[in-house]
């Protein structure tokens, strides 16, 4: 009995720290949101009326500020889930299988070459898609003028403006997508397509039949964690376009930081994170179920 109670200290204390750590910077600022959603918190005030659930109800109240500026950040967050999610599924497999198929010394290159743009910080990477993008002097322009084509406002117009952010997303994401691609078509075993070319089966058979469904799980995963990621946009609308060109960018995570920020309203701007937060629990429930449902039925 005693060696028991050793051993469960004992593990307890290694996970004390990552405990420690999940209290202090999850837990906590997760329950002191909902605490200040609960309360008219106005950044520069000393006094915070609690308010209940007003906030919340103002948000689902049509026609008021809070529920214009949520729904509408919603809407333009949604299309960029739709705009992005797929392409991160797609490209990121299709870029696996591509250096899967390399000898072994360039396998390695193309993995750290891909992977390299994911651990760049945002605001590098913004500097550096400027760069690309700038209507006057970007890069991507200046070799359009040398065609003799014409400037293409990448981040003052719409598509231009969902184009570059979509590109932008892909080229700092991708590897990390294409990693996960890559150790999931390892683990398919080999005797599998041996058997299906013996059978005469071609590439596109052995794809449909022998690969998807045996990277489905990660595919599921996949999809889930770029949904979850896509919907936390911030960093590309908010450095590159700034929300332009009006409104057509501004996504709901930039409303949530002006109305926390520039209208130091910062019980209002909580309780719409909280529901984004839902929000996204419920896609991804939902996605979890179907997928699930669809691999059962199979």
């Amino acid at each position: 009995m005693k060696s028991t109670a050793v051993s469960r200290f004992t593990s307890f204390l290694f996970i004390l720290p990552y405990l420690a750590a999940f209290c202090v910077f999850l837990l906590f600022p997760i329950l002191y949101g909902v605490f200040i959603s609960l309360h008219n918190f106005e950044l520069l005030s000393t006094e915070h009326e609690f308010v209940g659930l007003a906030n919340y109800i103002e948000i689902f109240t049509p026609g008021t500020y809070l529920s214009d500026i949520f729904f509408r950040g919603l809407w333009v967050t949604v299309q960029f889930v739709l705009y992005s999610v797929p392409l991160l599924i797609v490209v990121g497999l299709a870029l696996a299988m591509l250096v899967n198929a390399l000898p072994g010394k360039l396998r390695g290159l193309f993995r750290t070459f891909y992977f390299l743009p994911y651990a760049l910080s945002a605001s590098v990477m913004s500097v550096i898609w400027l760069m690309m993008f700038d209507t006057n002097a970007g890069f991507l322009n200046s070799l359009l003028m040398k065609l003799g084509i014409a400037n293409v406002p990448w981040l003052t117009d719409t598509p231009w403006a969902w184009i570059s952010l979509i590109i932008t997303t892909l080229w700092w994401t991708i590897g990390f997508n294409m990693i996960i691609f890559i150790n999931a078509l390892n683990e398919v075993p080999e005797d599998y397509y041996e058997a299906a070319s013996i059978d005469g089966a071609n590439a596109w058979h052995k794809f449909t039949n022998i690969t998807l469904p045996s990277i489905r799980p990660v595919m599921l995963f996949i999809m889930i964690t770029s949904t979850i990621a896509s919907f936390n946009i911030f960093a590309q609308p908010f450095l590159l376009t700034r929300g332009g060109p009006g409104d057509a960018t501004k996504v709901l995570l930039i409303n949530v930081l002006d109305q926390a920020f520039i209208r130091k309203e910062i019980g209002s701007a909580s309780a719409m994170a909280i529901v984004m937060a839902l929000l996204i629990i419920v896609i991804s429930i939902v996605q979890f179920k179907l997928t699930s449902g669809r691999k059962g039925n199979a």
